[in-house]
């Protein structure tokens, strides 16, 4: 009886996999992927919808492990939006990130997985050093969280020296990573204020980013001027 409870189940997840597998593809858009790729994100699918999609289905965290193992960067969006965070293990998380691939899936990994799970701080520590750069930056990115919300054991000074020797030649994913630490350590640290805007202006990293009108520049020293009012 119990197997077969259980074959049902697998069945059943199995069914809507399908199912939400061929809703993702009818709203594949061509154009969308071709933006989408310019930043790594090998999908076509508009993320309003993929939210729309996660607020019909819930939280399921079968149908969302289902999903992952597609290996479909749009299904990997949906999956990461209807999972339970709490209940990965962070041997899980390791192996997620590492298969995360597309930009927006790590990001959305990290902000909307790994910093609700009990294993944030061990795997931030674990990946800091990776010597893979996509995942040393997920490392960097939870760094700077810390930065922000509780910076008590972060050595922020050596954080600073990490910085001025290694983002100018870091890979694009783990430079960006570094100067978003960067600058929001400049941001909200003000006895480093100085220091961080120093670095910026000699690294120039991002100086010729390109930046809409009306949006804040990543460069550091325009940032960090545009946020805090320093000279």
């Amino acid at each position: 009886m119990v197997a077969a409870m259980t074959n049902a189940t697998t069945d059943s997840t199995a069914g809507v996999t399908a199912t939400v597998m061929a809703e993702l593809a009818a709203l594949e858009n061509p154009r969308m992927r071709e933006v989408n790729e310019r930043h790594g994100d090998d999908h076509g699918v508009n993320l309003g919808s993929l939210r729309a999609i996660a607020k019909r289905l819930k939280t399921q965290p079968d149908l969302s492990r289902r999903l992952w193992e597609t290996k479909d960067t749009a299904a990997k969006l949906l999956s990461l939006l209807i999972c339970r965070p709490k209940d990965f293990s962070a041997e899980e998380l390791d192996a997620m990130m590492r298969e995360a691939g597309a930009p927006k899936v790590q990001d959305w990994l990290i902000n909307y997985v790994v910093k609700k799970n009990a294993h944030a701080e061990e795997l931030r520590v674990a990946w800091f050093s990776d010597p893979d750069p996509i995942v040393a930056s997920a490392g960097w990115a939870l760094t700077s969280d810390k930065v922000v919300k509780d910076s008590d054991g972060l050595d922020l000074p050596h954080l600073l020296d990490l910085i001025e020797a290694e983002m100018k030649d870091a890979p694009d994913r783990l430079q960006w990573a570094m100067n978003t630490c960067l600058g929001l350590i400049g941001i909200h640290h003000v006895e480093l204020r100085d220091r961080a805007i120093d670095i910026g202006e000699r690294l120039e990293v991002l100086k010729d980013y390109p930046t809409p009108p009306n949006c804040t520049s990543p460069f550091v020293p325009l940032w960090i001027r545009a946020v805090t009012g320093a000279s």
